[in-house]
């Protein structure tokens, strides 16, 4: 299988993971124009699956480092794999919670509430579960970041003021949701051999745990679709049917769980080399991502006053400084 080995190269992995993972919301946003954010959300699942198990069997299957998908699967330990498949379980909970922040709130609000904390608990916690990196460093990044989420707050304030009033309901959604997303890639990397060259019996190779992982995904996200037809429904949902909306639309929403898989993907690769703490905490540099598309391309902060930009910027500088730390935390 294709491996990630030298540092440098898992750094620029964790860099494409941010990308993806701070761009595939505006997915949600572009389709949900439209489309009911339930039936949206079942083609964002169905697109996270698609490319694990295409993952797998071509980027999984090659090479002569590690094991093959198959292979690997067929000598996983079923502890290990139920911790994969919680992983999954654990991340659709927490990012329903995100969805129903972003449809609320917006996107500009809702991933650096949440996103934010979920990078200030997923070091402490990825840390805890492999200690590697400088951790003087690792608590100067988490620092930062915590700045750039008072930022955000104080950005967000400002705004209130002018009478365009931020959804309280989606603030708390991507609170709470951030809490739980700093749970699940710790699960996930638990399954995980820390050596994917020559990965220990029982354990998966990362390619597997994605796989098992999106199946979590998958079969968890009918247990959790009420509460975005609770939060972020609207009065005409219920008369759309999967079937009513447009071959586009569903693409669309297949698009946005390739886009995250890809981020997600990249993430795991890059654990092994970088360390868990600094791959998962580099990867929340997509909230920096997600507020220049919320901001410049959907703007959400139009109108606003000229205080909350300086917030805006400050906290991009906050989030620059603390993914630094982190990167020069190894």
């Amino acid at each position: 299988m294709l491996v990630i080995t030298q540092y440098p190269l898992a750094v620029v992995i964790c860099f494409l993971a941010m990308f993806c993972l701070g761009s595939w919301a505006n997915t949600q946003k572009l389709a949900t124009q439209s489309v009911p954010t339930t039936i949206y959300y079942q083609d964002y699942t169905y697109g996270i699956l698609l490319l694990s198990v295409l993952l797998a069997f071509t980027l999984g299957s090659i090479g002569s480092d590690g094991r093959s998908f198959l292979a690997d699967i067929g000598q996983a330990d079923r502890q290990n794999l139920f911790y994969a498949f919680m992983g999954g379980v654990v991340f659709n909970s927490a990012n329903i919670l995100i969805v129903v922040g972003i449809e609320l709130a917006g996107l500009s609000v809702a991933m650096p509430a949440g996103i934010g904390f979920a990078l200030i608990l997923s070091v402490i916690v990825n840390y805890v579960l492999s200690p590697t990196g400088n951790v003087q460093l690792l608590a100067g990044g988490v620092t930062a970041v915590f700045l750039a989420v008072v930022c955000s707050a104080l950005a967000h304030q400002y705004k209130d003021q002018t009478g365009k009033s931020v959804n309280r309901i989606g603030i708390a959604a991507s609170l709470i949701g951030g809490i739980l997303m700093s749970f699940f890639f710790f699960l996930v990397a638990w399954s995980m051999a820390p050596d994917f060259v020559k990965p220990s019996a029982g354990l998966l190779t990362p390619y597997t745990a994605l796989v098992v992982f999106a199946a979590g995904v998958l079969v968890s996200t009918p247990l959790f679709l009420p509460v975005l037809r609770r939060f972020a429904g609207k009065p005409a949902d219920e008369e759309i049917w999967y079937s009513d909306v447009s071959r586009r639309n569903h693409i669309i929403g297949v698009l946005g769980g390739v886009v995250w898989c890809v981020g997600m993907a990249s993430s795991l690769l890059a654990s092994s080399a970088a360390g868990c703490a600094i791959s998962f905490g580099l990867r929340q540099g997509a909230v920096i991502v997600a507020v220049l598309w919320g901001t410049f391309i959907w703007r959400e902060f139009r109108d606003a006053p000229l205080m909350s930009s300086r917030y805006l910027i400050g906290m991009a500088l906050c989030y620059v400084v603390g993914l630094g730390l982190i990167i020069a935390a190894k």
